[in-house]
């Protein structure tokens, strides 16, 4: 039998998304940080990227990352969306049986930076990857969300004749990041 993040990996690899997992925060950054510059992230017009900042950084800090990658940006806008090539966001929780991100998208940058640049980058902790959907139901408190996103994949849409599209009304890529020990303060 496998684990809840093998078939989370499993279901969300079978949707498009990339799954990788790191045992530290440091780690994870690494890879990252590593990957927005191989995709080109820069200060040129059009090539940044756009962080929701969250728990993930404590004991690191926004100033780390915007020193190790240039044109990384941790105030989100509608218009620095529009532009950004990448969007990056912590998810609250995944739903291993469907291979879904789950996050309280109430604050609308969250919502900004996982819809509008080609590429969201959502971070995770493997403790947050929950079994099915009821699981995820019975940690959500209504009274204090208004907003709930979930997230299967990168954005695809068919035509009337099944002609499938990618990234038409959202990103067209979706990378996800397993941190195991993303609770501990790791600095």
């Amino acid at each position: 039998m496998s684990t809840t993040f093998e078939a989370f990996e499993t279901r969300a690899a079978a949707v498009s998304a990339e799954v990788h997992r790191f045992a530290t925060r440091h780690e994870g950054l690494a890879f990252i940080e590593g990957f927005l510059r191989e995709v080109g992230v820069s200060e040129a017009p059009g090539s940044g990227a756009l962080w929701v900042d969250g728990s993930f950084l404590e004991g690191i800090g926004p100033a780390h990352v915007t020193s190790q990658v240039p044109g990384v940006s941790f105030e989100v806008t509608r218009e620095a969306a529009a532009v950004a090539k990448v969007g990056i966001s912590q998810l609250d929780w995944a739903i291993a049986g469907t291979g879904t991100l789950v996050q309280d998208a109430t604050a609308v940058e969250k919502r900004l930076v996982s819809t509008l640049p080609p590429i969201h980058l959502a971070v995770l902790g493997t403790e947050r990857i929950l079994a099915d959907f009821n699981s995820v139901l019975q940690r959500l408190q209504p009274e204090q969300i208004n907003y709930i996103a979930f997230i299967t994949g990168p954005s695809r849409t068919a035509d009337i004749e099944r002609v499938l599209t990618i990234g038409v009304h959202g990103p067209e890529r979706l990378i996800v990041v397993v941190v195991d020990d993303f609770e501990k303060v790791t600095a």
